[in-house]
């Protein structure tokens, strides 16, 4: 008797496994499909080599909801810079606050880079810093990355959805920000709308505030809408602070701004709220 009592608990233990585990020999094949990994809904992922800066993209497109019953639709776009990361997680943000009204349907696009192992690190300090840095090799292709959203990728996005031109925006965080300021001081009229997080402003003997001190000695007005923020306790939080300070004396009569410091965050951790709170700020009406 305590032997059978033995094998039975031994057949209910191997029982409950499979049925933990959600597999058994009959479905093993559609089994193994389900462990394939997570996708995004309505998204697309496509490659775009650059002649501008001799880099591979990857480039991240998510639809719609309606897209498909309503492809002549003009849609305002968002670019996210590091889509490697940000994008997974701006998907979420903007499905909530489309759900609860917040923003109109968007096309969102991240941008990030091609290649089994890219080297993120390496490769984003090349393209999102404005000036060179000896400490960083190949740094300061700012401009080159620059060149290459207006001469190559709005173009071919443009080409290939049904974009509306006059409401492109784009988003970006830490050297991702610190490009973001860069493009619209560069060309504020490429985009309607900047979307900033934690800017490297002092990056390169204080480029953004250089940068902005000439735009403001040529330039009257600044006519976009940026949302600027910083974490509370991170240590960008100062001078970002004093950009942030700078910008809003200048008075310029056409910028619709708002800053806002992450209470108790530091630098990566602030993404969620300023992604969340950016969205809205630049859509609201």
């Amino acid at each position: 008797m305590i032997f059978s009592s033995r094998i039975y608990l031994f057949i209910i233990g191997l029982l409950l496994s499979l049925v933990v585990s959600g597999c058994t020999q009959k479905d093993q094949e559609s089994c193994s499909s389900l462990l394939e990994g997570v996708t995004l809904p309505d998204t697309k992922v496509m490659a775009l080599k650059s002649s501008v800066t001799g880099h591979n993209y990857d480039i991240y497109v998510r639809f719609p909801s309606e897209y498909a019953q309503n492809k002549e639709k003009k849609y305002p776009v968002l670019y996210v810079l590091d889509g490697q990361w940000d994008f997974k997680l701006l998907d979420s943000i903007y499905g909530g606050l489309f759900y609860d009204g917040f923003v109109p349907e968007l096309i969102l696009v991240g941008i990030t880079y091609s290649g089994p192992n890219p080297d993120y690190d390496a490769l984003r300090a090349m393209d999102y810093t404005p000036v060179r840095d000896p400490s960083i090799p190949g740094s300061g292709g700012a401009p080159k990355f620059l060149a290459f959203f207006k001469d190559e990728l709005i173009p071919f996005v443009e080409a290939n959805y049904p974009i509306d031109p006059s409401q492109r925006n784009l988003m970006g965080s830490s050297f991702g920000g610190s490009f973001t300021l860069y493009a619209m001081f560069d060309e504020p009229e490429l985009f309607s709308g900047y979307i900033v997080a934690s800017p490297a402003v002092v990056y390169g003997q204080r480029f953004a505030f250089m940068q902005e001190a000439e735009y403001a000695n040529d330039h009257r007005d600044l006519p976009v809408r940026l949302f600027l923020s910083v974490g509370e306790i991170e240590s960008l939080a100062p001078p970002v602070k004093a950009f942030m300070a700078i910008v809003k004396a200048r008075g310029y009569p056409g910028l619709e701004m708002e800053t806002r410091t992450i209470e108790g965050e530091r630098h990566a951790g602030n993404k969620p709220e300023a992604f969340n709170r950016g969205l809205r700020f630049i859509f609201q009406k």
